[in-house]
């Protein structure tokens, strides 16, 4: 399985502070129930399931926020034409990931287990999707608080027994690829088109 992926800053496992609060919980509890909800929704055809999980994730997770992270020093280096346009590409590749990865672990409810505070705004929720085939998931939240409201800013997905925080393989390559091509844009957002596509492809099939 491809360990593509989204979101935010790297992360020190090994120095996590104590229990997040109940609201941060309650806030990855409810909203990542109503995504698998919608993943599972038998009265969605493919095409609509996805517009609506496209819908719900716009508002679960902060993608300018997840755009800029993968990039890094690029974000201040592109213009203002540059970066509209890739994170109009950024976007719509991260929207197929996350389905693709959360759809192949389809479940019947999420539960939280326990969480951590990094910083009085910076929490890590640790979740298990249960299936109906016995074969539980783990997945842990990033959330920040910030103006007021919560957004998830990156996943950690156990894959194949690996724990892989989604962004930080991301950032990865499209820094290697931004170094490789002194910082274009063009081929950059070429990169992610054809990931995208791949991706669409073999959800197709």
């Amino acid at each position: 399985m491809t360990t593509i992926g989204l979101a935010l800053v790297g992360l020190t496992l090994s120095a996590l502070p104590a229990a997040a609060d109940a609201k941060t919980e309650a806030y990855v509890q409810t909203n990542a129930s109503e995504v698998l909800a919608t993943l599972n929704d038998p009265a969605l055809t493919a095409d609509q399931r996805t517009k609506a999980f496209s819908v719900y994730m716009d508002k679960f997770t902060d993608l300018d926020a997840v755009s800029n992270f993968v990039i890094g020093k690029y974000s201040r280096r592109f213009t203002d034409a540059e970066l509209a346009a890739y994170r109009k590409a950024f976007r719509d590749y991260a929207l197929a990931v996350y389905e693709n990865q959360l759809d192949d672990y389809r479940g019947k409810e999420v539960i939280v287990k326990d969480s951590v505070d990094r910083s009085a705004t910076d929490s890590i929720v640790n979740t298990v999707i249960k299936r109906q085939d016995g074969k539980d998931m783990d997945v842990r939240w990033r959330v920040l608080y910030r103006d007021g409201k919560y957004q998830v800013v990156d996943v950690a997905l156990n894959l194949d027994g690996n724990l892989i925080w989604l962004g930080i393989e991301q950032r990865a390559q499209f820094i290697a690829l931004l170094d490789r091509s002194n910082g274009s844009a063009e081929v950059l957002i070429k990169k992610i088109e054809s990931m995208t596509a791949d991706l669409k492809a073999s959800k197709r099939t």
